[in-house]
Formats: C-alpha cells, sequence, structure tokens
C-alpha cells in the first residue's frame, strides 16, 4: 500500500481505539475500474493540499492490507472511499466493526451503491468536497448466510444487491472481460454471452416461512438499492434506508421472451409482466435443488444449495447528497 503519510501516524500509541480523536482518511483502490482509478492519486494529492486540514490518502491494491488500515483507525472515523461497490463490499464488516462512516467516490466499475447515495454522477472534486462536509446518515445492509456444495456455511454483508441464478452467472462472466470496458456495457456484454445457455434453476423460496415460490426461476435477487448491474433498474421502488429488501424474480421463460423483457428491466417497466415476482421482505430462506450460482454487490460468491437473507436497519452511516434522502 502507498501512502501520503507513514501508516503509523494513524495510532496515537499511548491512548486505546476508543479514545483516540477519530480521523478522516481516503482510501484509493487501484485495482478499480480495471486499475484506471490509480491515475486519480497525483490529483487527489493536489486538491487536499489545498484544503485547511488536509486529510490523509492511503493508495491500496491488497483487500487485505486495506482491510488492516481501517480497522486500525481510531472508532468513528470517516473513511472516503475511492472505488466501486465491489471495494465497498469488501470493506463492510471493517467500516460496521469500528463504527466508522462511509463516503463514496465513484470511481468503480459498478457504482450502484453510489447512485443509491446519489454522488455517482458528481465529478470526482465536488464528491469528495461532500464527503468531507456532510453529515452522516444510517442506512440499510443486507445479511446473506448461504452454505455451499461441500456443506461450508459462509455469512456476507452487502449493501446493494444479491443475486441467485442467470445474474450471478452473468457477474462471473464479467470477470473473463477486458477490464477497461466498465459498468453497465460490462454487464450487458456478460449477459448476451450468458443467454447462449441461458440456464434456469429449481428454487423454493419462502418468507417469513411462508413459502411464496416453489419451482423453476432464470433468477432471484434481493435488492437494497433501486439498481444493480452498473445502472439496471431492477427493483425501481427499492430504497436503501426503508428496512426492508425488494425481492425479485424472473420465473424460466424462453429467448425471446428474455429478449423483449431486457429492454424494460433497463429502465424499470417490468414489474407487473407475465413471470416476474416483485415482493419486499425481511427475512428470506431458498432452497436450491442443485447448486446455484450466488454473488453479492457484484462480487461472485461462487455456487451454493442453501441461503438465507436477511435485513439489517440503519446499520451504517453514509454520506448521502441532499437529492438521494428519502
Amino acid at each position: 500500500m502507498e501512502t501520503s503519510l507513514p501508516p503509523d501516524q494513524i495510532s496515537d500509541a499511548p491512548a486505546t481505539r476508543t479514545e483516540r480523536e477519530a480521523k478522516t482518511v481516503l482510501l484509493l483502490n487501484a485495482n478499480a475500474a480495471g486499475g484506471r482509478a490509480a491515475a486519480y492519486k497525483r490529483q487527489i494529492e493536489e486538491h487536499t493540499a489545498k484544503l485547511p486540514r488536509r486529510p490523509m490518502l492511503f493508495v491500496s491494491r491488497d483487500a487485505q492490507m486495506a482491510i488492516r488500515l481501517i480497522d486500525a483507525l481510531p472508532a468513528g472515523s470517516r473513511v472516503i472511499v475511492f472505488g466501486g461497490d465491489g471495494t465497498v463490499n469488501q470493506l463492510l464488516p471493517s467500516l460496521l466493526a469500528g463504527g466508522h462512516t462511509l463516503g463514496i467516490v465513484a470511481v468503480g466499475s459498478g457504482n450502484d451503491t453510489a447512485r443509491a447515495l446519489g454522488v455517482d454522477r458528481m465529478k470526482w472534486p465536488t464528491a469528495l468536497d461532500h464527503a468531507l462536509q456532510a453529515a452522516p446518515e444510517n442506512i440499510d445492509l443486507g445479511e446473506i448466510t448461504y452454505t455451499n456444495a461441500r456443506g461450508f456455511t459462509q455469512t456476507k454483508l452487502f449493501v446493494s444487491s444479491f443475486c441467485a441464478g442467470f445474474d450471478a452467472a452473468t457477474v462471473q462472466q464479467t470477470q473473463s472481460l477486458p477490464t477497461w470496458l466498465g459498468g453497465m456495457p460490462r454487464y450487458m456484454l456478460a449477459t448476451f454471452v450468458m443467454l447462449a445457455t441461458l440456464d434456469s434453476f429449481d428454487l423454493r423460496i419462502s418468507i417469513d416461512g411462508k413459502a411464496i415460490h416453489a419451482g423453476p426461476v432464470l433468477l432471484a435477487s434481493a435488492l437494497n438499492t433501486a439498481t444493480y448491474g452498473g445502472g439496471m433498474q431492477i427493483a425501481p421502488s427499492a430504497l436503501i434506508d426503508d428496512g426492508a429488501l425488494d425481492l425479485m424474480i424472473a420465473e424460466r421463460m424462453g429467448l425471446m421472451r428474455v429478449l423483449s423483457l431486457l429492454p424494460r428491466m433497463l429502465v424499470g417497466r417490468h414489474l407487473g409482466e407475465p413471470g416476474v415476482i416483485h415482493q419486499c421482505f425481511g427475512d428470506l430462506h431458498i432452497k436450491a435443488q442443485q447448486p446455484v450460482p450466488m454473488a453479492a454487490d457484484g462480487e461472485y460468491l461462487g455456487e451454493a444449495i442453501e441461503a438465507s437473507l436477511r435485513i439489517k436497519p440503519a446499520q451504517l452511516p453514509v454520506l448521502r447528497a441532499q437529492s438521494a434522502q428519502g
């Protein structure tokens, strides 16, 4: 990890973590946007040099080192992340454990969390200045506990989305595409590649212990934000602070039906269409007849045979744009 100040300046030796003064740090994920985000380092240094109180800038190419950095911060610090959904997702446990506030400067490939916070279209200097000054507000998180085909159980947090089925397989496919292609174009190209197989998955889905679906589906997604996949409006009514997640199910359908539905899904006009199910929930359980691909916040999790999801209301302090507040 590169830093504009030595890492040991994060710690004030004699004090405990809770006694130390909260700090403001900038964390630039140099791997975001296929590595293009690294070019912002010099510009950020020049911009922050003009500020009355210059925040520390850290440039990370390794998720584990970024996590260790956040773990070393005094409780209640302000962490402004230059990156996308994947970057934020990896840092969630440490942000929560430290009671830190999250700000986002959207320079990643997938910026659905930034879009929900209303900062995705800000130029980076504007987004940074906003994150340095805005008052925190709490947003919800989703939590997944899933069991893979070998019987191992894991728990994962997400801000924006959880996917099971076709869209999760599409996330996996994006990993093999050129890194210079980002956002929705990358996701849509992967989608068209996956249309060649158009697999369906036999799922049993229940909400609060009540079965709502049993049978083959193309996809089942839980949304905390209105968009996923770099801006696809899969759940246009979803809010990041309403204490609920939005379940979207697309039942098994043929290629021509998918192709006719896809343009509507891009702009959020698919609700009410035959074969599309939308329902809000707090707790959800998925049981698969065979291993099904799963993903969270655009990060592929692998295949699983069972998953439980729940909403965790008002968990994470974030820095939102005024226009994004409900």
